[in-house]
């Protein structure tokens, strides 16, 4: 919609509280989480809106009632590093971020509430210390913030693409270039509410990928991600042809996949590097293949 003469030089909580008939607690979480565009550009609860700017909004949906933290012992996620402002996980495959409804397995926050963790309370009741997610099938590394400040200084790294992101996929056949940066808006799937597709209504994203093994079958690929769209490599790389092995959802061959020994796409978040929110110092962290994944790259191997 475009933003109302009256509401010219408006903050973005107030004039999306406004217009939308939303509480402000409620318009700053949704800008504080990246659902919020002026004219293409996300923009935080705190700027100021123009008369005639196009205004974007995204309304993810409410569950009716608060879902709960179970504290829950999470088998295999290993603790990479731990101070007072964030703790970085190596999250396995098949456990969640954060609870959401219909999912019942494990998450990364009731492991970490089961481990004793204290982390911070910002973002919804589900969500607490979340600043970043992986998909349930893809392993890897994640940051949770421990403190309100590290929330709110890492939610800002990752919206203004400061965070470097890097994951290893092994994807079916050679892509051509062997080296290349895909630009595609992603929206969700007209027909599936679980997937997402290239669109051309959908929100911008990037990823820049490099060849590190060609095989018969199948390449194993470096990805960097300049933005973090929901399923983004994945979504990419099948709009390619060349989807992550194991990842039926978006296209892979399950004849492969059985042959690789694979229940899961062939995606792992390998690196992770920002400025500590507390000290600012650049840090990195770095995480190797788990055993499936290894074990699928051994037999594509000749």
């Amino acid at each position: 919609m475009p933003v109302p003469e009256g509401l010219e030089g408006e903050r973005v909580d107030a004039a999306l509280a406004r217009v939308l008939g939303l509480s402000r607690s409620r318009a700053a979480t949704l800008a504080a989480e990246g659902h919020v565009q002026l004219d293409g550009r996300v923009v935080g609860k705190s700027d100021r809106v123009s008369a005639g700017a196009w205004l974007e909004v995204e309304l993810p949906p409410t569950p009716a009632a608060e879902i709960p933290v179970v504290a829950e012992p999470v088998e295999g996620m290993r603790i990479v590093h731990d101070d007072s402002e964030m703790v970085v996980v190596d999250k396995p495959a098949f456990v969640a971020a954060h609870p959401s409804v219909g999912w019942t397995g494990p998450t990364v926050v009731g492991g970490l509430a089961a481990a004793g963790y204290r982390i911070s309370t910002s973002g919804a009741p589900e969500r607490q210390g979340i600043v970043q997610r992986l998909d349930v099938g893809t392993s890897g590394l994640m940051v949770v913030a421990k403190s309100e400040r590290a929330y709110t200084v890492l939610k800002q790294a990752f919206r203004d693409r400061d965070v470097d992101k890097t994951y290893h996929a092994l994807v079916q056949g050679l892509p051509d270039p062997h080296q290349g940066t895909i630009d595609a808006p992603i929206g969700r799937h007209p027909g599936h509410d679980y997937r997402f597709a290239v669109r051309s209504e959908g929100r911008p994203s990037i990823t820049h990928y490099e060849l590190l093994e060609a095989h018969r079958r199948a390449s194993l690929l470096q990805v960097h991600l300049e933005t973090g769209r929901t399923h983004q490599i994945r979504v990419h790389f099948s709009a390619l042809r060349h989807p992550c092995c194991g990842d039926l959802t978006y296209g892979a061959d399950p004849t492969l996949a059985t042959r690789l020994g694979l229940e899961r796409q062939w995606l792992h978040a390998t690196a992770l590097g920002f400025d500590h929110p507390g000290s600012g110092e650049r840090v990195e962290f770095t995480s190797g293949y788990p055993e499936d994944l290894e074990r699928a790259l051994e037999r594509i191997r000749p």
